[in-house]
């Protein structure tokens, strides 16, 4: 099984940042309400960065790094 780490920016322009094994499925839970507290009353527009991970050990410590990075560095990481 597949893990991911994603960002997803939000309708306030705000990133969120995630793990999961199935990219579509998670947007969708998102966007319905379900899942994430984060996205109560904010909308997932899109993700912006996607990274595969071997599995859910590594992808929630790299999700770890991530989120601990300012908003700069992840939009540098974004668009590189």
């Amino acid at each position: 099984m597949s893990w991911f780490v994603y960002i997803i920016e939000t309708s306030d322009s705000s990133l969120y940042t995630g793990i999961t094994t199935d990219l579509e499925r998670r947007f969708k839970q998102h966007a319905s309400g379900v899942g994430a507290k984060y996205f109560q009353g904010r909308r997932p527009i899109k993700f912006v960065y996607t990274e595969n991970a071997k599995n859910r050990s590594d992808a929630s410590r790299r999700e770890a790094q991530i989120k601990k990075l300012t908003r700069e560095q992840k939009l540098q990481l974004v668009t590189s």
